[in-house]
């Protein structure tokens, strides 16, 4: 690759990077987000991660993770028509908040947290009302991304499992 194909490339980064910041500053959100790492457009399904339902009689979970094992990267559950969320997720030690994204819009939780025993950080929960922006948010575009410190890990359905992000906001009044 040339040296001006480099700054070509250079330059069409910092142009999208711009772009994504501008979007962002011009959303309605609760508290800002840095948006230097962010990526414009719809987010895609990452393979052998997903969205899983477990709903009960009068409760109900939706993780994101591996199926079938310990790998949890982000966990939602309430009571049926409760209108509240417990929010579950592994952060490095010492982080107290869970700090999830969707579509521009973006919020922080405060969470309690103790030593995970799957993972070397804490394991972190916290509340939160179903009708908080980005919930409602994640309703509509189908993707949520949990910040920590400088990365952003995109939580995006596939196909199949898109469906029941709704079924259980459904349940969750």
């Amino acid at each position: 690759m040339t040296r001006k194909d480099r700054l070509v490339n250079t330059a069409r980064l910092l142009i999208i990077a711009g772009l994504g910041a501008l979007a962002a500053a011009c959303s309605t959100t609760r508290e800002a987000a840095p948006v230097s790492t962010a990526s414009s457009g719809s987010p895609k399904p990452v393979a052998g991660v997903d969205w899983f339902y477990h709903p009960d009689a009068s409760e109900a979970k939706l993780v994101y993770g591996v199926e079938t094992s310990d790998d949890l990267r982000l966990g939602l559950a309430c009571r049926k028509g409760g209108g509240r969320l417990e929010i579950t997720a592994n952060a490095p030690h010492g982080v107290r908040e869970i700090h999830l994204e969707s579509g521009g819009e973006t919020e922080r939780f405060r969470a309690e947290g103790e030593p995970s025993e799957l993972t070397d950080g804490d394991f972190l929960t916290a509340g939160a009302s179903t009708s908080a922006p980005v919930f409602q948010r994640f309703r509509r575009v189908g993707w949520l991304a949990q910040w920590q410190g400088d990365r952003r890990e995109t939580y995006v359905p596939h196909p199949a499992a898109a469906p029941d992000i709704e079924r259980f906001f459904a349940f969750c009044g």
